[in-house]
């Protein structure tokens, strides 16, 4: 996941360096705005879905249901993150379709 990030920061910076126009910078930032904070959002819930797996009862039913817990944490992550990136698309392409 961490590795697709990467990768849609990369695409992202060789896009804005297409970028012309004052209203397509302006776009550009908002929808980095966008992506940053769902991003911090996403990793905060990575983050506590670790510690829960970290702080699992050393019982086989405490560990599924931390388990369980840490995999509900994850997925909402990746629901905040694929979200965000969706706003930021919309974004930029209405700043896009705007000239």
């Amino acid at each position: 996941m961490r590795f697709g990030i990467a990768i849609a920061a990369a695409a992202a910076a060789l896009s804005l360096a297409a970028c012309d126009s004052s209203a397509d910078k302006a776009a550009e930032q908002q929808a980095d705005a966008i992506e940053n904070s769902t991003e911090a959002q996403a990793d905060s819930l990575e983050q506590k879905a670790d510690a829960v797996e970290a702080g699992a009862a050393a019982t086989p039913a405490g560990q599924a249901a931390a388990d369980a817990s840490a995999t509900t944490l994850e997925q909402k992550a990746d629901a905040v993150e694929q979200a965000g990136d969706a706003q930021a698309d919309a974004v930029e392409q209405k700043a896009g379709a705007a000239e």
